[in-house]
C-alpha cells in the first residue's frame, strides 16, 4: 500500500477520535514523576512514545500525533489523540473486500485467543491489525510490546492468527514469533 494512502488512512481513522467529546472533561490528569520512578510509571506523552518510536526505527516519519515507521519489515502506524487520552498502532493487512465468511470467523477466533493485547479490525475498507490502548496510562514495555503483537498479527494474517505473545500446545511458533518482541524490547531498553 503506498505511503502517502496509508498516512491518508491513518489521519482519517484518527479524525473520529479527536472529534468525539472527552468523556468527564478533560485528560486524565497524571502526576508528575519523582526522580527515581521507574520508566513505565512515568505517564506517556506524544513525546516520549514518538521518541520511543524513533528508537525502534531511527527512520520513522512522524506528522504531530501521527507516526509511520518500519519494524520487522513491516509499516506500522501510530495515531493518538493525548485529548482523548488515546492511541493506536495499527498495520494494514489487506484490503477487506473479498474476505470470506471463514477468514472472517477465524480472525474472530484469533480475538479470543491468540491475538492477545492486538486485534483484527476492518477499517475504510482495509483489514488491520491493531493495537488500542489509553495514551497516559500506556507505559514503555506495554508500547513495544503492542507494536510486537501488532506485527506479528499482521504477518501470521491468513496462517497462524497470533500476536505470538501466547500459544497454546507445543512446537516452534511461539518461540519465532516471540524472538520480534524480545528484539524490540532491547531496542527501547535505554529510553
Amino acid at each position: 500500500m503506498p505511503r502517502i494512502i496509508v498516512l491518508a488512512l491513518a489521519f482519517a481513522l484518527a479524525q473520529p477520535i479527536a472529534a468525539q467529546p472527552i468523556a468527564m472533561g478533560a485528560a486524565p490528569d497524571y502526576p508528575e514523576a519523582e526522580s527515581g520512578t521507574p520508566p513505565d510509571a512515568v505517564p506517556m506523552t506524544l513525546e516520549r512514545m514518538m521518541q520511543i518510536l524513533r528508537a525502534l526505527d531511527p527512520e520513522a516519519e512522524v506528522q504531530g500525533p501521527l507516526a509511520r515507521l518500519t519494524v520487522a519489515e513491516t509499516v506500522v502506524l501510530v495515531v493518538s489523540d493525548p485529548r482523548a487520552d488515546r492511541m493506536r498502532v495499527m498495520v494494514p493487512v489487506r484490503p477487506a473486500e473479498g474476505l470470506s465468511a471463514e477468514e472472517l470467523q477465524r480472525m474472530m477466533q484469533a480475538n479470543f485467543d491468540t491475538a492477545l493485547d492486538a486485534r483484527y479490525a476492518i477499517a475504510k475498507g482495509v483489514v488491520w491489525a491493531a493495537f488500542i490502548h489509553p495514551l497516559g496510562a500506556l507505559g514503555k514495555e506495554q508500547l513495544i510490546e503492542g507494536i510486537g503483537q501488532t506485527v506479528n498479527l499482521a504477518q501470521t494474517y491468513g496462517t497462524l492468527y497470533t500476536s505470538g505473545g501466547l500459544s497454546y500446545g507445543g512446537g516452534d511458533s511461539s518461540d519465532l514469533q516471540r524472538e520480534l518482541i524480545d528484539e524490540l524490547q532491547k531496542k527501547g531498553q535505554e529510553i
